[in-house]
């Protein structure tokens, strides 16, 4: 019998997966280096005082935020009990008293008074998300941002690779979020999210939105190669049975699929770079 989470939770990858809270403390190092940094220099985290982290899974971006930045009350939220007792364990372990982790599922009215926060952020959370899903929370985000306040959303696409298995794999995602709407990819080619923030968010109501963009170098002997092929590697496993479930693709073709990709990552001739978008806005003062 499936858990409540299991069933109500919409993420394409079982919230219950052990394997899936280690993929994503080692994604979120991952991609603060990617990102160069926990914040854009150019926002003023001085004057601020509540942060609000969307989709923190196990707590990887959110606590070293609070360790960074000691004067800001950060409160992160997930649909997964458990990778909030691993963030609450975390944040004990080092001492952290000006965080805290709340189940809540983003995708319905967030349980926190109007104008909460200073800033709202969300990074990668198009695994869960889908078409109609995303106004609904960016009205409720401009709901929550004290006036002046900030969003900041980010979102990659899948690497273009020289690996035949790794572009399929690729293709079986882009396909199966595009047939349940969960992208807005006009062709199935792309996730298909990223660059639509800009436009969703200005429909929401907010204002002064930037974009910056970024990348992973994830070809072998670059820096990032180990870290990112052995993300790939722990990633594709959790999303097979989404893949079966979508009839995307079948089981034996997907474990061929996958086989083969493990093998071309690592070969010398490997080259691989991801791109993603982080898109910042702000909510009007009057």
């Amino acid at each position: 019998m499936l858990s409540k989470e299991r069933e109500t939770n919409t993420y394409v990858i079982d919230v219950e997966e052990g394997a899936e809270t280690a993929r994503l403390l080692e994604q979120d190092l991952l991609y603060n280096r990617a990102q160069g940094g926990l914040l854009p220099e150019e926002l003023d985290v001085s004057s601020m005082t509540h942060l609000l982290d969307i989709g923190c899974g196990p707590g990887g971006w959110a606590l070293e935020v609070a360790y960074t930045y000691r004067h800001l009350g950060v409160v992160g939220i997930d649909i997964n009990p458990v990778m909030v007792n691993y963030a609450f364990a975390q944040a004990r372990s080092r001492g952290l008293e000006n965080i805290s982790f709340e189940v809540m599922d983003a995708r319905k009215p967030l349980e926190f008074p109007d104008t909460s926060f200073d800033l709202i952020n969300a990074r990668f959370i198009a695994g869960f998300m889908d078409q109609t899903a995303w106004p609904v929370l960016l009205g409720d985000c401009l709901r929550l941002l004290k006036p002046g306040g900030y969003i900041r959303l980010t979102e990659m696409e899948t690497a273009t690779s020289n690996s035949p298995a790794l572009e399929k794999l690729h293709d079986y995602l882009h396909q199966a979020l595009k047939k349940q709407k969960r992208s807005f990819s006009v062709d199935g080619r792309s996730i298909g999210v990223g660059y639509m923030l800009g436009k969703l968010l200005r429909e929401a109501g907010f204002r002064n939105i930037t974009k910056t963009s970024f990348f992973n170098d994830s070809s072998y002997g670059a820096e990032q190669h180990y870290s990112t092929s052995k993300d790939v590697e722990l990633l594709y496993p959790l999303i097979k049975p989404y893949f079966i479930r979508s009839g995307i693709v079948d089981e034996r073709t997907f474990d061929e699929t996958y086989a083969a990709m493990v093998e071309e990552v690592w070969r010398p001739q490997h080259v691989a770079i991801s791109f993603g978008l982080t898109t910042c806005a702000q909510k009007a003062l009057d």
